[in-house]
């Protein structure tokens, strides 16, 4: 807590003042033009790796980068999703799953999550990427995947994903009419690279 408390300090003295005139501005009314969907992870920080300042990003983080299907039950990534594209009028969606994801690794063996309920049923939104993966290649003894097909499993969530969002209302509508582009990255924290999915070749190619 002592270094985030230093950080809230150095931020009124320092960094406020430099951009007060901006954060006036925010503090009435936001403009922003992408709905970021991440992960929760720690290591990912979407306005650092963007170079966005305060008021250019719509961010939702969950474990994972899930976007469940649009239902009749109200969620909090479907409210955000609702209010992002029908009240703010987002134009673009990112997808950005990353490297070593944890939530990946626990929706490749989903056995060792009893213990964990709610994550296990969350994680079940990513069991079709897991299987398109498992149809691909040969699970080991314990029918899991090997944990060398992460990567694989992490790209195919972010297209999972993709598919997902379209289900819902007010993104199906944006779409229809052309005022609405969908993106699926992912981010390599070791290298710091990004790729994109192509939607023509069916695979992901670097930024």
């Amino acid at each position: 807590m002592d270094k985030l408390l230093e950080g809230l300090k150095k931020f009124q003295t320092l960094i406020y003042p430099l951009h007060q005139t901006r954060f006036e501005e925010l503090a009435e009314s936001q403009e922003p033009r992408v709905l970021f969907i991440t992960c929760s992870d720690s290591r990912v920080d979407p306005n650092l790796l963007t170079q966005t300042d305060p008021g250019e990003l719509f961010i939702c983080r969950n474990a994972g980068n899930i976007v469940p299907p649009h239902s009749n039950e109200t969620g909090g990534m479907t409210a955000s999703i609702e209010y992002a594209v029908s009240v703010l009028n987002i134009k673009n969606i990112i997808i950005c799953g990353h490297s070593n994801c944890g939530a990946m690794k626990a929706a490749m063996n989903t056995e060792e999550l009893n213990d964990l309920p709610h994550v296990k049923t969350w994680l079940g939104h990513c069991r079709a990427a897991v299987k398109s993966v498992e149809n691909q290649h040969d699970c080991n003894q314990h029918g899991t995947l090997d944990p060398a097909y992460l990567d694989e499993v992490t790209k195919q969530n972010i297209i999972l994903q993709m598919q997902h969002i379209k289900t819902h209302p007010a993104v199906f509508a944006k779409l229809a009419t052309n005022e609405l582009n969908i993106y699926g990255w992912v981010y390599d924290i070791k290298s710091g690279n990004v790729e994109y999915y192509d939607e023509a070749s069916h695979g992901f190619v670097k930024l």
